[in-house]
């Protein structure tokens, strides 16, 4: 089974639940995501930089990492994120390219 970290912009937090649902249980991957902040609580530096270096990790246990880019978007985060997991040999898959639609 293949582990795959989600990587996308929050403003796509919806759509990446539902991919996630997809990828495991239509086509058995192993899904990690990022955490999401219902609740919206304060995110402080200290706080970024820790989410930040537990999704770099997410990234590093996978086997691939797969982009969430509706209507092509990738913002600046996720282009960092694509260039550590190429850095690092990982795969990349876009869903653009995956034909599913959310």
């Amino acid at each position: 089974m293949k582990m795959v970290t989600i990587c996308g912009s929050m403003r796509f937090e919806e759509e990446m639940k539902k991919i996630a649902f997809i990828l495991e249980s239509k086509q058995g991957y192993n899904v990690l995501q990022c955490v999401y902040n219902t609740d919206n609580i304060e995110i402080l530096p200290d706080d970024k930089r820790r989410l930040e270096a537990a999704h770099f990790k997410k990234i590093e246990m996978s086997d691939a990492v797969y982009i969430v880019d509706i209507d092509g978007y990738i913002g600046e985060q996720v282009k960092k994120e694509i260039k550590y997991a190429k850095s690092i040999g990982k795969e990349i898959i876009y869903h653009s390219a995956s034909g599913e639609k959310v």
